[in-house]
């Protein structure tokens, strides 16, 4: 093949990357609007979750559930942080009949905030919530009653879950009567806690391998969260 037909043929291949791009954005717009049918169809707004939380949180299980990452894929569960902690903020989603199984209340670490959490971590010590995608696993009985661990999916934002001793459980200090009492709800030091006459339910629902996403508007965690983006 003569230099000007080599040419010729490298302008005729096809831009690999630029297909690749176009179809990737076209699964994404597919995506956002499969997320915005089912959080109408179901009525979400009425509970209170923000839509891009629900958004965000649908393109991750999408991406995850694509990769196999997940290995219980019919529940979804969301904590939506641009709420107040007297709200009840935490859902817990059933994907394949698009019912709203669970709708409670959450704590945030007591280092995020006091009624809102507003800033987050990822460091041992900081007693504070951690951003993102986590994978629930396991169950076990500690000081709180029946807990659930998790494993942290994104590295910089909830890596180190585990070795924080990040968990899910129940507590005395997020419940109404708590609220009343005390006028704001209590915080962890960093778990995401429910109240006890939930938390046996919800644990046993979300358990060995769903997805569990803490969502809050923070630019920095939107742009670089490989689990959203893809």
């Amino acid at each position: 093949m003569t230099a000007t037909a080599k040419v010729v043929a490298a302008d005729k291949a096809p831009d690999f990357s630029a297909t690749e791009a176009v179809k990737k954005a076209f699964e994404v717009k597919m995506v956002i609007q499969q997320a915005l049918t089912l959080y109408d169809s179901m009525k979400l707004e009425k509970t209170g979750l923000n839509q891009k939380a629900f958004e965000y949180a649908w393109r991750g299980y999408h991406n995850l559930l694509k990769k196999g990452q997940l290995k219980k894929t019919d529940v979804l569960s969301i904590c939506d942080f641009t709420q107040s902690s007297s709200s009840k903020r935490m859902y817990v989603i059933d994907v394949a009949h698009k019912k709203l199984l669970f709708n409670t209340y959450v704590s945030h670490g007591m280092n995020s905030g006091v009624e809102y959490a507003t800033s987050f971590s990822n460091r041992p010590e900081s007693f504070k919530s951690s951003l993102g995608f986590f994978l629930t696993t396991k169950t076990y009985t500690g000081r709180n009653g029946l807990s659930l661990k998790v494993q942290g999916l994104e590295k910089g934002y909830n890596d180190l879950a585990a070795k924080r001793h990040i968990v899910l459980h129940g507590s005395d200090y997020i419940s109404p009567e708590y609220l009343k009492d005390n006028g704001e709800m209590g915080r962890s030091l960093g778990c995401a806690a429910i109240p006890n006459v939930m938390s046996p339910k919800i644990i046993k629902t979300i358990k060995n391998g769903s997805c569990l996403f803490i969502y809050h508007p923070t630019a920095k965690y939107l742009t670089h969260s490989n689990i959203i983006n893809g």
